[in-house]
């Protein structure tokens, strides 16, 4: 054969496979649903079904936690940026593979597997299959063929029934049973505040199995100050700060107060009528964070998806870890001693709720939830907290999400429902907890 021949069969033969690989590459599926912005509405959709039924807020983060968890295990079964957490969460099963060579569309697939646990785990049945239902439409309207959203449908539908599986082992149905919580009404002991005088809530949230802490009191914090009413006592002082920061309230710390406020089902009193408002739990306004700090880092669908889920984990653990405090130390709150010992007509800025008062709550989950949005965006991200303007309060600019944490944990004194060392010490419970997350998942 002549070298011309030779060299026109290994032009012919190279150009070929350059055809055939141009063709694969023109025959590969692109999602039409890679928009992020598509998934901050999907999670508030949730986000609307938890405020409609007043779910608390450690019940809240649980809806938050599963139905984000599903989506991002579709999506990592798509994207070689995510790894599975299937291992990593040391009780979590490994999730379903696609079917080999199925067409998914991987970012559907989360988008409908998270509105399918989200509407597994609230109520009522059926809160959010109008909305799975139109996203289904959506992806007819956009072009995407019958049986790649057959396929994307079949694997999120695997995947969300596998998450509400394991999810079922971590003892949530066994404490809807539980008995009450017990009073004891001795010294310093937490009692029922008003107006409502609920019993104490959630008091066997400890025994729900978390996902990074080796238990409920891995990150358990020191022992509060003891109840004392001498005018020297180290409880004298913090009780008397709260009044007396409470009666000096400035306008800019009554906007904190209320911004952070978060109060779920809040009790209005007037004469003999009494009315309910809503607003988001801690857990759903720090999921409104996740989504307005993604978009303004201009973060992928990938990320947009794994730093709800990561944070929406570090939140579940928070209050895990919170509440075994809460119930172990029982402690009182400002509002009962002040009314007892101080003034009987001194009333909180903001209403207290039916739990004890050590540790703060917000000042727990929201450190927690900080550490893990810093490590996917930076402690430099500034941005405008837009959560509360639907329910009549302006916005507020955050530096920083150790900022935004740091401000949510002292509206709890501005409020008068917390002394400081119930903040300091969920400052650093949560810190702890956000560190664990992101060591053990994120590594």
């Amino acid at each position: 054969m002549s070298l011309h021949l030779q060299f026109m069969r290994v032009s012919f033969f190279a150009m070929a496979i350059l055809l055939l690989h141009s063709c694969h590459e023109s025959d590969q599926y692109t999602s039409p649903f890679i928009d992020p912005v598509l998934y901050n509405k999907t999670v508030k959709q949730l986000n609307k079904v938890v405020l409609e039924n007043n779910f608390p807020p450690m019940i809240a983060a649980r809806n938050y936690a599963y139905a984000n968890l599903a989506a991002y295990e579709c999506m990592a079964a798509g994207d070689n940026s995510l790894k599975s957490l299937s291992g990593r969460i040391k009780h979590m099963p490994v999730m379903p593979s696609p079917e080999k060579d199925a067409m998914i569309d991987f970012h559907l697939s989360a988008l409908l597997a998270f509105t399918k646990v989200g509407n597994a785990v609230t109520f009522p049945e059926g809160s959010l299959m109008q909305y799975h239902d139109q996203l289904l439409k959506m992806a007819d309207s956009m072009g995407v063929s019958g049986s790649v959203r057959k396929e994307s449908l079949k694997f999120a539908d695997a995947v969300a029934d596998a998450v509400l599986r394991w999810s079922k082992g971590d003892h949530y149905a066994a404490t809807r049973g539980a008995s009450r919580f017990s009073v004891n009404d001795s010294a310093g002991r937490w009692v029922p505040t008003p107006p409502m005088y609920a019993q104490g809530l959630e008091p066997h949230w400890r025994k729900i199995r978390p996902f990074v802490l080796d238990s409920a009191s891995q990150c358990k914090p020191g022992r509060p100050p003891v109840f004392d009413l001498k005018p020297d006592a180290v409880y004298y002082k913090c009780m008397m700060e709260v009044k007396t920061t409470v009666d000096g309230l400035s306008n800019e710390q009554k906007h904190i107060a209320d911004f952070w406020d978060d109060n779920p089902f809040k009790m209005n009193v007037s004469g003999h009528v009494q009315f309910a408002t809503k607003k988001f739990s801690p857990a759903g306004h720090w999921m409104n964070i996740v989504g307005i700090a993604a978009h303004k880092a201009k973060a992928d669908f990938a990320t947009t998806v794994a730093s709800y889920t990561h944070t929406a984990i570090a939140i579940f653990d928070g209050f895990i870890s919170c509440w075994d405090e809460k119930y172990r130390s029982n402690y009182v709150r400002p509002e009962t001693i002040i009314n007892e010992k101080v003034s009987g007509n001194w009333h909180p800025y903001i209403q207290t709720p039916p739990f004890p008062s050590y540790t703060s709550g917000h000042s727990t989950i929201s450190a927690a939830a900080a550490e893990v949005m810093t490590r996917f965006y930076g402690d430099q991200l500034s941005f405008t907290d837009t959560s509360l303007l639907e329910f009549g309060i302006a916005n507020r600019e955050i530096k920083s999400f150790r900022q935004a944490a740091q401000e949510a944990s002292i509206s709890r004194l501005y409020g008068g429902i917390h002394y400081r060392f119930d903040l300091d010490s969920g400052n650093v419970a949560g810190k702890k907890v956000g560190t664990l997350v992101i060591e053990r998942l994120l590594h």
